[in-house]
């Protein structure tokens, strides 16, 4: 005769408690799930985009600056990457005064020379620089450091201007400093330009860094340009990388001179950017070239 077995005693209620106290555990864990969604909420509000958006508070104006130049394609062209605030002959002083030549005018004669220069490897320090085009207008100003005996290398910087992005009615110059490496075929358009070396910031940092030790500036900030790129390409088709950031200086008004200009920090998220690209940058240097 078979035998059936009956729950011990208490077993039924030792399960219906255990419900209660299975929803009292979920309900904690869904409250400090609440809990963790407000505190990262209260950090990317109140410190992460606060700090991001005092990136421009330096200079407001910026945020709707453009952030790359284009070609007479409409193809973009060379980041921008650099600007100066102050009127037109502050520049040209500082400019010249740090070393840098005016790029001579486009023309007949000029291209000739220039094609002379590279071939023959013949100086050319005023060389003239291909257009490029921001606020619809090629380059105002374009200046040129030769390094070498021809124009086949030489670090060049355009300049456009802008009353709007300016500073209590001083103008701001927006640029774009970059390394001609070597001179070939666009990748992308088959036309002879010359090629320009993948670390812009670098460019960037040595123009910046000649007029401070000459003490052409008063002021220096950065404002984000066209972002941390890793692998980007200019109208030419040329690789580069850049840390993202535009690098602002207000010149010295009146040929004053100052040798240790006001440096306005970056703010915390853009530093720990800076961090990881200090990082990172080995390994693009690694990497093959075009």
């Amino acid at each position: 005769m078979q035998e059936t077995s009956e729950p011990a005693p208490g077993t039924s209620e030792k399960a219906g408690a255990s419900t209660p106290s299975r929803r009292r555990r979920l309900a904690i864990r869904a409250i400090k799930a609440l809990l963790v969604l407000a505190a990262l909420w209260l950090l990317a509000a109140y410190v992460i985009l606060p700090a991001l958006w005092r990136h421009f508070e330096h200079q407001p104006a910026m945020e709707d600056a453009p952030k790359t130049s284009l070609t007479a394609q409409g193809i973009p062209g060379d980041p921008l990457n650099v600007a100066l605030i102050g009127g037109e002959e502050s520049l040209v002083r500082a400019l010249l005064g740090s070393g840098w030549k005016p790029a001579d005018p486009i023309t007949l004669r000029s291209s000739a020379r220039i094609v002379d220069s590279v071939l023959l490897n013949k100086p050319y320090a005023d060389a003239p620089v291909s257009n490029l085009f921001v606020f619809g207008r090629k380059q105002d100003l374009a200046f040129e450091k030769a390094e070498g005996k021809s124009a086949r290398h030489r670090h060049h910087v355009r300049f456009w201007k802008s009353d709007d992005l300016g500073r209590g009615g001083v103008p701001l110059w927006i640029g774009a400093v970059t390394f001609d490496r070597s001179v070939g075929f666009s990748h992308l358009t088959g036309q002879v330009t010359h090629h320009i070396g993948p670390d812009i910031d670098a460019e960037r940092d040595g123009l910046i860094g000649a007029l401070r030790a000459g003490g052409w500036l008063t002021e220096l900030f950065q404002v984000t340009g066209v972002g941390a790129t890793l692998v980007g390409r200019n109208g030419g088709g040329d690789r580069y990388d850049t840390d993202g950031e535009l690098t602002v200086g207000v010149l010295a008004p009146g040929g004053s001179r100052d040798d240790r200009p006001e440096r306005l920090e970056n703010p915390v998220a853009v530093r720990l950017k800076e961090q990881l690209w200090t990082a990172i940058r080995p390994v693009l240097r690694s990497l093959p070239g075009p």
